[in-house]
């Protein structure tokens, strides 16, 4: 299902999720440094294999994170280029905003909820 937004709120709508994954993007910066100090002060081989896990984790999320980018800058350059083409009117008229787009949004942001709290709830377990 796709949904139709003004221009200016399609606009508004992929600055506020690029900075989303900016704010996610620092955030994993901080986790990283955190499983950093857990392996300097660790070295048993279960909570290694967690440490791991993690890392991996938040690799594959960075990945995926600049695949949305990518996606929002797209998206947002169809927006430009609309507005390029007739800048009459623009606070009036439409533009659809992919489903797959406001999909794969919503799934990263789950995503990256469950594995916040699952780390949180390891780190618990570190201390």
């Amino acid at each position: 299902m796709e949904t139709k937004a003004h221009l200016n709120e399609a606009h508004a709508k992929m600055y506020e999720w690029v900075k989303e994954l900016n704010f996610y993007t620092e955030e994993l910066t901080i986790f990283q440094n955190r499983l950093g100090e857990i392996v300097s002060k660790n070295n048993n081989k279960d909570l290694l294999a967690e440490l791991e896990h993690f890392q991996n984790q938040f690799i594959r999320h960075r990945e995926v994170m600049d695949t949305l980018h990518h996606a929002y800058t797209q998206f947002e350059n169809i927006i430009v280029d609309d507005v390029k083409k007739n800048s009459i009117a623009t606070n009036r008229r439409s533009i659809e905003i992919p489903a797959n787009l406001i999909d794969q949004h919503d799934t990263f942001i789950r995503i990256y909820k469950e594995l916040k709290t699952d780390f949180e709830k390891f780190l618990t377990k570190t201390l």
